[in-house]
């Protein structure tokens, strides 16, 4: 499944990701010369962050969202190269020298295609320093958006509707990544939850998107509203954090 997003909305309220991101780029261990991968750049605050790490090399962003690929080319500068597209049907015509991501893995359902095409992209010996949402994450939030869900007048719009998430463990996911050809395998959760500036704003956006592409107008906002007064503003995410070499 895929959507585009608002990605004005995104950019403004997506502090809780761009906080998830620092210590990720952290273990990213870099020269500032190196070609990186940035799979699922959203608008590109967190690419602007990467690039800074990079004062003699560049960034390949990618994002699947029109709507975030535009804001992100128009947010960063000629050392990003900005590309839409699916990462499960990515092709570069050059492989990175490493790979980052950020709260992108978990709205893609598979994951052992998605490992397969981010080995390809990474020169050998490359690293893959990525973290998404994994095994719990956010659960206490969904099950109150499925108990919202349930009831009229949204049950015959969502009642029964899974959604596209995909919050793998770490010991599956390890696996995959040694079955894609990664090896120096590290993963592991991480709880952090999250009380959001703008709740309804960042639900809507970034949590019920899915949901609210599922609903009638009309019935957008009474939805967004119902589930945050049931599951209250912290938001309990869990994350999955992996470490690779190519």
């Amino acid at each position: 499944m895929s959507r585009d997003w608002d990605a004005a909305t995104y950019h403004r309220v997506s502090a809780p990701q761009v906080e998830f991101a620092r210590p990720v780029l952290d273990r990213l261990a870099l020269r500032g010369d190196e070609t990186v991968l940035d799979a699922g750049c959203g608008s590109g605050r967190v690419t602007a962050m990467l690039l800074e790490r990079l004062p003699r090399g560049r960034v390949i962003a990618v994002d699947q969202s029109a709507s975030m690929v535009e804001h992100a080319r128009e947010a960063l500068d000629e050392r990003a190269t900005v590309i839409c597209s699916d990462l499960v049907e990515l092709r570069l015509h050059e492989r990175a020298d490493a790979v980052f991501s950020n709260a992108v893995f978990h709205w893609i359902s598979d994951h052992d295609a998605l490992f397969a095409r981010l080995r390809d992209a990474l020169r050998d010996g490359g690293r893959l320093v990525a973290q998404c949402g994994g095994e719990g994450n956010v659960a206490r939030f969904h099950a109150a958006a499925r108990a919202v869900a349930a009831e009229p007048p949204y049950a015959e719009h969502l009642d029964g509707w899974m959604g596209p998430w995909n919050f793998a463990g770490p010991g599956e996911t390890a696996e995959r990544l040694e079955r894609a050809g990664f090896v120096a395998v590290e993963t592991w959760l991480e709880p952090q939850p999250v009380v959001p500036d703008d709740p309804e704003d960042y639900l809507r956006t970034v949590c019920l998107g899915y949901h609210l592409e599922q609903l009638p107008d009309a019935l957008r906002t009474p939805y967004v509203r119902a589930v945050h007064e049931r599951a209250g503003d912290e938001l309990d995410y869990v994350r999955l954090n992996i470490v690779a070499r190519g």
